[in-house]
Parts: structure tokens; sequence; C-alpha cells
């Protein structure tokens, strides 16, 4: 099944190349414009150690970001399903967090907690946060109400219904929300470093930019789009060897 994988994703990048190729074959467009793959591999093995340096900064701030916000979205989850006091007052929160644009936080994160690697990570936390909570939450209501009633009828507490019954059949749900985070989390840790910082491929893409280095534009893009497949793939991974009742 591995293997399949990697020959199905060695023929799409192979297709998408081939693609991007004939574009620039039968359009002629300028290389300031439109690079070839074969430009974007020379920066990559010309700039290796830059790259390599600026790749490293932006993988932990993924990392980091996904860590932390999957943690809060789920502990968040089991708060609003075991207490439910507090599900009318935190459940609008949750809605107004998500009603203002993540993106439009970026700068008050860089003057609150400076131009480091800390407001990026809480950028990734935030777009990775609400999914999870959702998938988790509802993962949560939709246990079986008959092995409820089952656990109800052997006097079980709220707390061995919630350990022992809501929270195994809602990790499906939490593994599709997971997987929705893994593959968002990049987005996070580079609208942060475009805002403001001092390293990383988001801040590496600007400086670029400013240079009219298109090339290494499309290189540091070609990083992040490998980046961003090993982490989805790798959650992807974790979450069948640890979750195998969910299905494929």
């Amino acid at each position: 099944m591995l293997m399949h994988r990697f020959i199905r994703l060695l023929i799409i990048a192979t297709g998408l190349l081939v693609f991007w190729q004939g574009i620039i074959w039968i359009t002629h467009v300028p290389r300031f414009i439109l690079p070839s793959p074969f430009d974007v591999y020379m920066v990559l093995t010309e700039r290796y150690a830059l790259i390599a340096e600026h790749t490293l900064t932006t993988a932990i701030e993924i990392i980091l970001g996904l860590l932390l916000g999957s943690t809060a979205g789920f502990l968040s989850a089991l708060l609003l399903q075991a207490v439910r006091a507090i599900r009318p007052w935190l459940m609008p929160v949750l809605v107004i967090s998500q009603a203002i644009p993540v993106f439009a936080l970026a700068p008050i994160l860089m003057l609150w907690f400076g131009y480091g690697m800390v407001s990026k990570v809480i950028m990734a936390s935030l777009i990775i946060f609400f999914p999870v909570t959702a998938a988790c939450y509802d993962g949560l209501r939709q246990t079986p109400r008959t092995w409820l009633y089952l656990a109800q009828t052997m006097q079980a507490s709220a707390w061995q219904q919630l350990r022992y019954i809501r929270l195994p059949a809602s990790l499906p749900s939490l593994a599709s929300g997971l997987r929705v985070a893994a593959s968002i989390a990049p987005i996070g840790a580079i609208v942060g470093e475009w805002v403001g910082s001092s390293s990383g491929l988001g801040y590496l893409m600007l400086q670029a930019n400013a240079r009219m280095q298109v090339d290494v534009m499309f290189a540091c893009l070609f990083v992040l789009a490998v980046m961003a497949l090993l982490v989805y793939f790798s959650m992807d991974y974790i979450l069948r060897k640890s979750i195998p009742w969910a299905g494929k």
C-alpha cells in the first residue's frame, strides 16, 4: 500500500512537471515570470544550505503549531462535552473567533509576541484550533445512543461514559480534524513569516520577491509543498496505525 502511494505521487509529480514545462515551451514565457523546472532545480542545488536553513525554521513552526493547536482543540472539545453549563458561553466565542479572519490577527500577534518563532506558532495554532475542536466535539456528540443507554444500565458515571465510550467513538472524527489540521498548518506559519520575520521560507520568499528572483520563490514553494505533503502523510500514517477502526 505504501509503495502504491509513492508510485502514485511520483506519477502525479511527473505529470505536473511535464505540464509546467509544456506551458513554457508553448507560450515562450520569460524566465523572470515563470522559470522552468530545471531552473528551480538549479536553485535548489546551488542554494541548498540557505534554503535548508530557512526550511528548518518553518518546519519547527509548523510542527509546534500543529501540536499546540491540536491539543487545545481536543481539550476544548472535551470541555464542551463534559461541562454542559459552559456550552452556551463558549460556543459563541468559538464562532466569533472564526468570523474574524485569522490573517487579520497576524500584525497584532507580531506586536504582542514579537517577530520570533512564538508569533508564527500561535498563528498556526489558531488556524488549526477550530477544525480540531469542531471535528472532535461532533464525534463526541454522535456517539450511538444505544451504547450510552447500555452504560447507564450498568450504572456508569458520566466520566466513565466519556472515557470508555464517547472518547473512543469520537476518535475517527478527531482523526478527520487532525488530517485537516495537518494540511492547513503551513498556512499559518507562512502568513506569519510574511507579516514579519527574520527567517523561514516565507521570509525567504519575500526577500526573493523584492529582488525579482522568481526562481528562488518557486524553489521555496516546491520545498513548502513537499513539506506539507510529508506532514499530511505522516499524520495520516500515524492515525491509521493508532485508530485502525476508523477505516481506510
